[in-house]
């Protein structure tokens, strides 16, 4: 090595062995070597009378500053587990009195302990965020040029799996518009068995929209009277007839240009009342009504069944009310004469029980008039309906159908032989089999078969619910839209800029969110008393974990 660098005999020193802590950050070593405070770490020595000492020290600390430090990780992935490894090795010679479950790394034991160490700055600020009662929602995209595709016109081919951005955000704009009539019922649940009853208000998240109808259903079956005299206060949960959803129309022009498209959405709630699942458990397949009518069964394989429960609701009439099926198709005909030469769409969405009152009204709707505009729908946890009959039915009509099921959620593996949709797909494609299942469609009492194309969701795949939830969660329907929310592909984790607020699902279904999330919201102050958030917050309603 050479250097051109003479020092007095006089100022030198002589320069120990460094510690094990010594670090350097300067790109020339020489450079850093000269920004030490010699004078404060070393010890002063006899002058040497020659510069080969000189020489050789230097040539030392040369080799020394040019090993190079491994890089740290980035801040926000570096675990404390690490740091307190450093620590202890560090500290080895003072730790030698310390006890032992001092000494002892219990994130190692606790895996829950170990998750919080691992909670990274960037994390929390996300966490932060999701924890705002502030909603966010991803960006709403010109849509006018492929809305049908949206629609579902080729059945959402392509868009699933990975998810499309606008696909999903239509779908949770969809699922809050259930969200609103289930708070539309809450708020209000009585219903006069004597009276007419009057518009209700409903506050639609989406202003774009306006509400043009509520809608009743109404039970075939009925409760002695004795039971409301012994639960006055509880009367609406044994009344027959109940306010079950709406119809809204968007009526901005500037959310019509966007979407290409003027929209009618149809949002049903799930159960809510006694006498809504007593209709539940009625669970044989009856023949629709009008199949006889329009010669439908002269095919063995084309007799459509639906549920009796569900089929009873749709069509029964109050006292003094109209059935839910005649007050839907009314009001679309008055809306589609009332827009005529526009471009018109009918967008069906429910959860639970308003899911399979969904597939009913598109049926009905398909049909009711020429020229009808193209029907879809978006369903949430939704229980199987009808037989192959009825699914066949329905493609006929070219209804649209897009389920959103949560391979957690019971709901959607009902009525009916607890039988893979898959493994009846195979069945089905064998011309021997099929003869076989088209008999046992017609004649089976619980022969039920699925409609439509699924998007498959999953609790496991959420960081923030535990892996084990209970039913509840999985059928909660703020559970299906934070799961949708999160869905990128059904290879790919919970995707990390979610942007849904967790304040009501932490309201809904705090006893399965991970602990870990549950003690973070404490620490960021997040009140969590669902009733007083009700009221507060248009986005916190009420969407019971009901079939």
């Amino acid at each position: 090595m050479q250097t051109g660098l003479t020092l007095p005999v006089q100022n030198m020193n002589f320069f120990p062995a460094p510690s094990s802590g010594f670090n350097c950050n300067g790109s020339s070593p020489l450079k850093a070597w000269s920004r030490i405070n010699v004078n404060a770490r070393c010890s002063t020595m006899k002058a040497v009378s020659t510069t080969k000492m000189t020489r050789k020290h230097l040539s030392s600390l040369e080799k020394l500053l040019q090993k190079q430090s491994e890089p740290s990780p980035p801040e926000d992935v570096i675990k404390v587990e690490d740091v307190n490894m450093v620590t202890q090795k560090s500290t080895h010679g003072k730790n030698k009195g310390r006890g032992f479950l001092e000494n002892l790394n219990l994130s190692r034991v606790w895996p829950e302990s170990k998750a919080a160490e691992e909670v990274s700055p960037r994390h929390f600020v996300r966490l932060k965020r999701m924890l705002s009662k502030t909603g966010q929602y991803s960006p709403r995209n010109i849509l006018a040029s492929k809305w049908r595709e949206y629609h579902g016109c080729n059945d959402w081919s392509g868009l699933l799996d990975p998810l499309d951005e606008n696909l999903r955000r239509e779908m949770v704009r969809y699922g809050e518009f259930i969200q609103t009539a289930y708070h539309c019922f809450h708020s209000h649940p009585d219903t006069s068995a004597d009276h007419a009853p009057g518009d209700r208000h409903v506050a639609v998240p989406d202003r774009a929209y306006r509400v043009t109808k509520n809608l009743y259903a109404t039970s075939s079956v009925g409760l002695p009277k004795w039971v409301d005299n012994v639960a006055p206060d509880l009367g609406w949960m044994t009344q027959r007839s109940s306010c079950v959803g709406y119809v809204a129309v968007c009526e901005d022009q500037r959310e019509i240009a966007r979407m290409g498209r003027r929209d009618i959405v149809i949002a049903l709630r799930g159960t809510s009342t006694c006498l809504e699942w007593a209709e539940n458990m009625r669970d044989l397949l009856v023949q629709m009504p009008d199949q006889e009518n329009k010669g439908e069964a002269k095919e063995v394989q084309s007799i459509s069944k639906v549920e009796c429960g569900f089929l009873s609701l749709f069509k029964t009439a109050g006292a003094q009310m109209p059935s839910l099926s005649e007050s839907v198709v009314s009001e679309i005909h008055r809306l589609v004469e009332m827009y005529k030469g526009e471009t018109l769409s009918i967008t069906v969405t429910g959860h639970s029980l308003g899911a399979a009152l969904a597939l009913l009204v598109a049926d009905e709707l398909s049909s009711s008039a020429p020229n009808m505009p193209p029907v879809a729908v978006f369903s949430f946890g939704g229980p199987r309906v009808g037989n192959k009959g009825f699914a066949n039915r329905l493609n006929k009509k070219n209804v649209k159908v897009l389920r959103i099921v949560n391979s957690q959620d019971v709901i959607t593996r009902v009525p009916g032989m607890f039988v893979s949709e898959e493994l009846d797909k195979k069945l089905r494609d064998s011309s021997v089999a099929a003869n076989v299942l088209n008999v046992l469609d017609n004649n089976m009492p619980w022969a039920y078969s699925h409609v439509g194309t699924e998007l498959r969701v999953d609790t496991k795949m959420s960081p923030f619910l535990k892996p084990d939830a209970d039913v509840a969660c999985c059928h909660d329907l703020e559970a299906y839209l934070h799961l949708v929310d999160g869905f990128l592909a059904s290879n790919c984790p919970f995707r990390s800029n979610a942007k849904r607020s967790l304040v009501k699902l932490l309201d809904e279904q705090n006893s399965n969110v991970k602990k870990l999330y549950t003690n973070k919201a404490k620490a960021l102050t997040v009140k969590l008393n669902p009733q007083r958030e009700i009221l507060q917050l248009s986005s916190c309603l009420p969407s019971p974990s009901s079939y």
